[in-house]
Parts: structure tokens; sequence; C-alpha cells
């Protein structure tokens, strides 16, 4: 984080299970609407307009530290309102003042249309059709329609502008959010942005970069809590923490006011607080794990969200872990994660929104050759230990001859040979 909590507060947050307001809201709206959603005292209600004047203050200086920070604290940007403001300067979107998005390279809006057509996008097609389940709640079928059609525009639109990016069967769940939650002008870049510059490492032709990130968890469970960690041993590879890190926990948590308030937290941290994000969930439910046996009970039991968690704790929590136990402690950090990966060159969030789409489009071609040069690595690996007793005879005998004929040694074995003259 750029810096320890500095916002503690005596808000109470409750995520709201219902669907938030409109992202073109006007944000004194939806701050009161938040201020209300709880009753509370005087306080509170003056808590909550600090925060958001706090947070307004930021985004119109664009200082990223501070909302980190604000982000992190209980109730994070409080509305979708003002959550169109921040999450655009977080990413690094070109914003003027009057909240317009300055293209990056100022393509013309409908210009992706031409464009060839992406080689996922059949895949695309079925994730939309069945995308908007949870929220907006209750829609008619030409509001679902429209949705969907909107949700289709902007994953085609951010493939076919960076095509060498490879869609992943999850994606979709982030690009809802995003689509619900910022006006229309800012989706495309800040879809585009998140995509080759936050999430890049799973957007590349294989997993393995997705599965590196896996095995970073059981590292920071055992580093923070031994007993659990080799408890959940028999339950590696983490595979079951796939579908929340890869999709931002998108896919899982059904309350769109609740996955806007872990994106706040996601997009204002460095890359891999999803993972402890994840880790923190699991600590927390320590006692319950523990009490599970079978491995397959508590694979299951793992892999399911609590549905009861409380984001803000659980957030505060993670950031506390992210400073005991950062990322550069864990020995797969080292061995496992690329250079190029997202993990690194997100690692700091201010220094990553200055980078550009071309910047990400470098660093995907780093990642990718690094991705195959290790590929060929561990195939060559597999294959001499399939083929270590042949490659060991080969060996042996090669030195055989190659002894028997060099100079030296083929003068002490006709020295040593017996009967030799003297």
């Amino acid at each position: 984080m750029a810096q320890d909590l500095k916002e503690h507060g005596h808000v109470k947050s409750k995520i709201a299970e219902k669907d938030t307001s409109d992202a073109g809201s006007d944000a004194s709206s939806d701050a009161s609407a938040a201020a209300t959603a709880d009753p509370g005292s005087d306080t509170d209600v003056s808590s909550l307009a600090h925060k958001q004047a706090r947070i307004l203050d930021a985004c119109r200086r664009k200082d990223i530290d501070d909302l980190q920070v604000l982000a992190i604290s209980p109730g994070g940007f409080l509305s979708d309102a003002i959550r169109s403001q921040a999450w655009p300067i977080l990413l690094g979107c070109r914003v003027d003042e009057d909240g317009e998005q300055k293209d990056e390279k100022r393509e013309k809006p409908d210009s992706w249309r031409d464009l060839p057509r992406h080689r996922d996008e059949d895949q695309v097609k079925l994730d939309v059709d069945r995308s908007f389940v949870y929220y907006p709640t209750e829609p008619t079928p030409a509001q679902l329609e429209e949705k969907r059609a909107e949700l289709s525009d902007l994953i085609t639109e951010v493939l076919r502008r960076q095509p060498y990016l490879c869609y992943f069967q999850g994606y979709h769940d982030i690009c809802q959010v995003l689509l619900l939650v910022l006006p229309a002008p800012l989706r495309a870049s800040a879809t585009a942005r998140l995509s080759a510059l936050r999430i890049r490492d799973f957007m590349l032709p294989s997993l393995a970069p997705a599965v590196a990130q896996l095995r970073l968890i059981p590292e920071l469970l055992s580093a923070a809590d031994p007993a659990l960690g080799a408890h959940l041993a028999r339950v590696e590879p983490y595979y079951f923490a796939l579908a929340d890190t890869l999709t931002m926990f998108a896919h899982n948590v059904r309350a769109l006011g609740a996955i806007a308030r872990l994106f706040d937290a996601l997009l204002a941290a460095p890359q891999p607080f999803a993972l402890y994000v994840f880790a923190q969930i699991v600590l927390r439910r320590r006692a319950e794990l523990l009490a599970l046996d079978d491995p397959d009970l508590l694979h299951f039991t793992v892999s399911k969200l609590p549905p009861d968690l409380d984001l803000d704790a659980v957030l505060a929590d993670a950031e506390r872990l992210f400073r005991n136990h950062p990322p550069e402690s864990l020995p797969g950090w080292r061995r496992r994660v690329a250079s190029a990966s997202a993990l690194r060159s997100a690692r700091d969030v201010s220094a990553c929104a200055t980078q550009s789409l071309d910047d990400g489009k470098r660093l995907f071609d780093e990642q990718l050759r690094e991705m195959l040069w290790a590929e060929r690595r561990d195939r060559v690996r597999a294959a001499a230990w399939t083929h270590r007793r042949l490659i060991l005879a080969v060996a042996v005998a090669a030195a055989a001859i190659y002894f028997r004929k060099a100079p030296f040694w083929a003068s002490l074995v006709s020295w040593s040979t017996p009967g030799r003259d003297r």
C-alpha cells in the first residue's frame, strides 16, 4: 500500500444487498442515500459527508496516495457517482476537468466496429448471453437485452483494439461491474487499461501465470498461520481460488454494492492485493477449517465465499497482512513470478497509472517470451527426468570412451598394464 491506514473513523459500514444507484446520478444524492442506509447519529452522517468531501478533493487533485487510503477505509468510495470519478484516476485514464475522457489514441468511438474480428468473439457471445444473473435486480427482458448488448460491445471493442489479449471465461464478470458503475464514455478506456496493465497475467495464451499466482497463496497462509497452512496443504494446488482471483471476486459476489466496494480496494491497491484478500478470508475461517479433516469437504468449504463477509474488516486485515508479509518475502515471488508479470509492473499503483497501452503491449510480449521459455525449460526437465537412466548410461559410456582415448589416461593405462616392459 502507499501508506498505512490513516482512516479508521467511527462510520458503521454495511454493504447494501441491492443494486447501487446509476453511475451518472448526482454525487450528493448518493452520499445522502449512503448516510441514511444505516440509521445512526448526526456524527455518523457528518463523518460520511466529511469522507465524501475528502474523496472528491482527492479526485480533483488526482491524488492516488489519498485515494488508496480512502478506498481501504470503511465504506470505500461510498457511491457509484464517486466511483465513476475515482476508478478512472486509479487506472490512469486521461480525464479532463469536466470528467470527459481524453482518448489515448484519439480514435473515433465507433471505429472499433471496422476492425478485424477477434478470435475469441464466439466465446464472448456465449458468456454475455448468461451475464447479469444477480444484478441489476429484477430487470425487464428489454433492459436485460440492452445491458447484454452494451456488455458485448464493451468487451468486443477492448479485444479488437488490443487483439493480442486473450479472452478468459469470467472476464465478462469484471466488465459488467465496470459497465454498471462507470459512465459510458469512460468504460472502454478503463476496461482496456485494467486488461492490459493490471490483469494482463490472465489474458495470455496460457493459464500458467495465473497458476503461478495461486501458488503464492499457500506460502502466504503458511507465513501468517503455519498450523492452518499445514492443514490446508492437503488441498493444494489452490485451484479453488482461481475463480475469485481471476475475476476480482466478481464471479462469486452476488451483490453489486458488495463487489463495487471490493473493486474500490482492488483498483486502489497493488496488483498482488487480491491474493491477500482471498488469504484473509481463509484466515478468518480458521476454526471452521481446522475442524474439517476430510480433504474433499475441506476443498468444498474453502472454495465457497461465506455469505456474511464483513468486507470492511476483511480489507483492513488484508492490508495489515500485506504489510506484515509483503509479496517480496514469499519464496515463490522470486522463483515463479515473471519479471514482466502484472504483479510486478502494477506493484506501484501510481507508476502503473502512468503506463500507456503501448507499455501494456510491450510487457505482454515480454511476458509471453518468458512464459514460452519457461514452458520449454520445463519440458526439457521433464524429458530428462523421464529418461534419466538412459541419459546416465550414455554419459557413463561417453566418459569411459573419453578417458580411454585421452593422452594422459591412455599413457596411465598403458603404464599400469601388467607385463609392460619397464
